[in-house]
């Protein structure tokens, strides 16, 4: 829970350092660069996801050679993805941004940001791999314990180069961009003291085996396609704000961030659902699996009504504590009730995101993620007459789409796990 809740932190302290300069071109030129990125990090969101649910497998099977296996090819495939991003960022940099409704000195200010984050690129996934790993491995204090030193090398960075340089939103990429490569050498210095002396021996053998190849890329391919639909659809989401002008755009960075602590934390629920199922799959056990899906699922509803009454208490007033443009301040309180709702209306699919990234089922989570982001167009295009309000009305729809795609999919996950617990 607490290394979720640092997760979002990088986000909201570029935020808040452009917020409270009182610039809303470089606000809303972070929010578009910042979705721009997560759209291109995020696509290989995989290292994260399906090295938990192998990594967990891996430990219910007590192969130690494999789980050892494991981080490697992650930290290698994220450091290669990384390099290629970055030598590819010259074209996808102009690409990105022409689909984007910016321009002018919006398109510079985000421009300056995306190309400082690229500089961090083959850091950033292969923190993907470690984080998924140590989650894999249940090692949630050495997970938190990252989180704390990338974020802590953030904040310092992004305000001595915005504040102290007048950087403006290419600083706070810059910040972040450090901050990555730093988190990176602490997650390798935590995996070496986990693994101890024995961390490469008998590696050679296993770590190109064709067997294992296969199903990491199996996996991951159809994690990938629902990854890069979910991205799809927050980028729309962003896209719709920034048709309506750049102090929109700017208000919904702001109230994203309370979405974005809501769905970490809770997503910390969903990362002990993916350790537990792994482990339960593992073991060929489901009455293990049936008591962590509920027990995890009350925690989740408890946290999600905690966080959807948080928001509405306190939100106007972190509202003025991250901006001081008073149009910006002004649109994101008018917006605010419906962030105070996705925390409750989300529980459902970052509940079951878990359970079946858990069970490395990639084909359900690829079906459910494509048919969401289409449904999600559809009643964005539908609500499109009622201006902002329909942008978050569609926005809100759009997490019980998630829930309801993979809602239908679970009974027969449930019964695949026993009928393996039955064969020999």
């Amino acid at each position: 829970m607490l290394g979720q809740v640092t997760v979002p932190l990088v986000g909201m302290v570029d935020t808040v350092v452009i917020g409270r300069t009182g610039d809303a071109v470089a606000l809303a030129g972070v929010a578009l660069g910042a979705t721009i990125i997560n759209f291109l990090f995020w696509s290989f969101g995989f290292l994260r996801m399906g090295m938990t649910g192998l990594t967990a497998q891996a430990q219910g099977a007590d192969d130690d050679t494999e789980v050892r296996a494991m981080l490697a090819r992650g930290l290698l495939l994220g450091l290669g993805l990384g390099i290629l991003l970055f030598a590819l960022q010259w074209v996808l940099v102009p690409l990105t941004l022409g689909l984007f409704a910016g321009g002018g000195e919006l398109d510079a200010a985000a421009g300056g940001y995306i190309t400082a984050r690229f500089l961090g690129a083959p850091a950033s996934l292969a923190v993907f791999a470690v984080n998924g790993w140590l989650l894999g491995l249940g090692r949630t204090r050495s997970a938190l314990l990252l989180q704390i030193v990338m974020n802590c090398c953030n904040g310092i960075l992004d305000i001595w180069f915005v504040w102290g340089f007048d950087m403006g939103a290419e600083g706070v990429g810059l910040g972040t961009a450090i901050a990555e490569w730093v988190a990176l050498g602490t997650g390798i210095a935590i995996a070496a003291r986990i693994l101890g002396p024995r961390a490469i021996s008998g590696l050679r053998a296993r770590l190109f085996d064709l067997a294992a190849l296969k199903r990491l890329f199996a996996v991951n391919a159809d994690i990938m396609i629902r990854t890069v639909s979910l991205l799809l659809l927050f980028a729309w989401f962003a896209n719709a704000g920034a048709r309506l002008g750049t102090e929109t755009l700017a208000a919904n960075q702001v109230l994203m961030q309370f979405v974005s602590i809501a769905a970490f934390v809770l997503d910390g629920f969903a990362f002990t659902a993916e350790s537990r199922v792994g482990n339960a799959i593992g073991r060929g056990q489901a009455e293990e699996l049936k008591r962590a899906i509920r027990l995890i699922g009350e925690f989740s509803l408890a946290a999600g009504l905690f966080f959807a009454l948080a928001t509405g208490i306190a939100g106007s007033w972190l509202i003025g504590l991250i901006a001081t443009d008073p149009q910006v301040r002004a649109l994101a309180r008018d917006f605010l009730p419906y962030t105070a709702l996705v925390p409750l209306i989300g529980v459902p699919a970052w509940l079951l995101d878990g359970i079946f990234i858990g069970a490395t089922r990639g084909k359900a989570l690829r079906n459910a993620g494509v048919v969401t982001t289409l449904l999600y167009i559809a009643t964005d295009f539908a609500l499109r007459p009622f201006g902002a309000h329909g942008i978050w009305i569609a926005f809100l729809i759009s997490y019980a789409y998630r829930a309801g795609t993979l809602g239908v999919a679970l009974p027969g996950l449930m019964r695949g796990i026993a009928e393996q617990r039955a064969s020999p």
